[in-house]
């Protein structure tokens, strides 16, 4: 295109017209590409973290991202054949608006989800934008290294992906590592739709300058600007939004909300006519407990566990340290251990003034050790005997927790049984969720536990279930001869509690394992609609 053919670019020129000589113009553009792949990494990790948190389901979540996207960009290489005659101008204009969906993507998702629940369409949408954007890129960027300088095109394409893949590296390991914990979701995606802006908008655009028309390039300088302005005006609403969006998702006032490495923490608290307050506790949206009935919840899961031998009992997951609670009222319990996967959880059960008043203050307790680490890695390497072990993992709604209730867990955790050794687990609804419910008590007996299911009424979660289980015979459900003086539990009510309706009787399941987790298929068929 010549100057004089009205066009935005003046020409298809090859090694001149550029701001810097031509290796150092090239390396300017690799660079360009490096910065945009590893933003386009970051907003594909965030739709697919968003997703997983608030859906639930991570593999799902992955694939409806991973397929829209990849398709998407496919589309998005096609739809860029016609620009290639304008490169400098159509990628200035693609960045910027690639900057702003991928930047706002995971505060539109979150509105969806919050406000119209329409989030699975939504996400579909912001994913084929984002592939799409992602996708023109490629062929215009490859235009522009030729227009540095011609080579062949195996050379140049090797070049290209090299950078690419790179960049792609650096943003797969900077989200879960930096972005995520230091800046959370929104923030996060906001900052890299800056980076993406500056990177692919300016660095062309400073690079090229001299082809583009002076009016196409006060434009795109001032598109730039816009894009900054938005994503930058966003972010300082960004808490202020959260908290809205996020408060829209509970029933209570939020008293805390903390993100973690491995879960979202929310404390709610309400108080009722009577006086009577309910702080409840959720991680990443799912209840754990509500003070007014977690004894039913509690009581139900340790105490018939503790019929047996109970010198040393292990507890994994609860790190609410409301089980904990339960087995330390027993004076002849010598040692507790807790496995439990975040930190913060246990600092927060430890410090938050009502819920250390709840666990009563469980943690300072001496016969307590504490250990943080991933239940199912810890128990690969651990050593010892335990009389009790307790169970008591949050609902396996994804592959992450599903195997917290596989065949290969209970295996391990029965290597661990002393002779006479008993476990609970906690085990779901097995009114909402019976397949869920008969899947957990299979698995365990598949692992070589004799098992014995069993079920109360907790008011918060409705009918919740459980299974005893020991090696060599059929464990006794009864409650212990110096048992203390409880709430909820006695012995016609554990009595009562081994009786299932017709309807909740057997179902026809699959066991849990590693390489196959039905449990994650049967709980998301079950809960949808519960």
């Amino acid at each position: 295109m010549s100057e004089n053919d009205g066009g935005n670019e003046t020409g298809d020129q090859t090694g001149g017209a550029l701001s810097l000589p031509a290796r150092a113009a090239r390396s300017a553009v690799l660079a360009a590409v490096f910065t945009c792949a590893a933003c386009g990494l970051v907003y594909e990790l965030a739709l697919v973290a968003l997703g997983s948190y608030l859906v639930g389901n991570s593999v799902t979540q992955a694939s409806i991202v991973l397929s829209v996207m990849v398709f998407a960009m496919g589309v998005g290489s096609l739809l860029a054949k016609p620009l290639q005659g304008r490169p400098v101008v159509a990628f200035a204009v693609i960045e910027g608006a690639l900057a702003l969906v991928g930047g706002l993507s995971v505060l539109v998702l979150y509105a969806a989800f919050a406000w119209l629940d329409l989030y699975v369409p939504a996400l579909v949408v912001v994913a084929f934008a984002v592939g799409a954007l992602v996708g023109a890129e490629i062929p215009l960027l490859m235009t522009l290294l030729q227009r540095i300088r011609r080579q062949d095109a195996g050379s140049a394409v090797a070049d290209l992906f090299a950078a690419d893949y790179v960049g792609a590296l650096v943003g797969g390991l900077a989200f879960p590592f930096v972005l995520l914990p230091l800046f959370g979701h929104i923030k996060g995606a906001l900052l890299v739709g800056a980076v993406n802006a500056v990177a692919g908008i300016a660095v062309v655009l400073w690079l090229f300058r001299r082809q583009v028309r002076r009016a196409a390039r006060t434009g795109l300088w001032a598109g730039m600007a816009g894009v900054l302005a938005v994503l930058g005006a966003t972010y300082a609403l960004a808490d202020g939004f959260e908290v809205s969006a996020r408060q829209a998702l509970y029933r209570d006032p939020i008293a805390l909300a903390t993100r973690t490495p491995y879960q979202e923490i929310v404390v709610t608290r309400r108080v009722a006519l009577s006086g009577r307050p309910d702080l409840r506790l959720f991680l990443n949206g799912d209840l754990q407990f509500s003070s007014v009935d977690e004894y039913r919840y509690h009581e139900s899961l340790v105490h018939p566990v503790l019929a047996g031998p109970r010198d040393r009992v292990l507890v994994l997951g609860g790190g609410d340290g409301l089980a904990l609670r339960e087995v330390l009222r027993y004076r002849d319990v010598r040692e507790a251990t807790l496995v439990e996967l975040d930190p913060e959880m246990i600092r927060l059960a430890r410090t938050h003034r009502e819920i250390a008043g709840l666990n009563r203050h469980a943690f300072d307790d001496p016969r307590v050790r504490v250990v943080a680490a991933d239940a199912f890695s810890w128990l690969r390497s651990a050593s010892g005997r335990y009389d009790a072990v307790v169970v008591d993992m949050p609902d396996p709604d994804d592959v992450a927790t599903a195997k917290l209730y596989s065949l290969e867990f209970y295996g391990m955790v029965k290597r661990l049984l002393a002779p006479g050794g008993r476990m609970v687990v906690q085990a779901g609804s097995p009114y909402f969720a019976p397949k869920s419910f008969r899947s957990i008590e299979k698995t365990v007996r598949a692992a070589g536990l004799e098992v014995v299911p069993y079920h109360v009424d907790v008011p918060s979660f409705g009918d919740w279930g459980y299974v005893l289980a020991a090696a060599g015979r059929t464990p006794a459900l009864t409650l212990p001869a110096d048992v203390p003086d409880l709430r909820f539990l006695d012995a016609e009510v554990l009595r009562a509690s081994t009786a299932f309706g017709r309807d909740l009787r057997h179902r026809d399941v699959e066991i849990n394992t590693l390489v196959h987790p039905r449990l994650v298929d049967y709980e998301n068929e079950e809960w949808k609609d519960a």
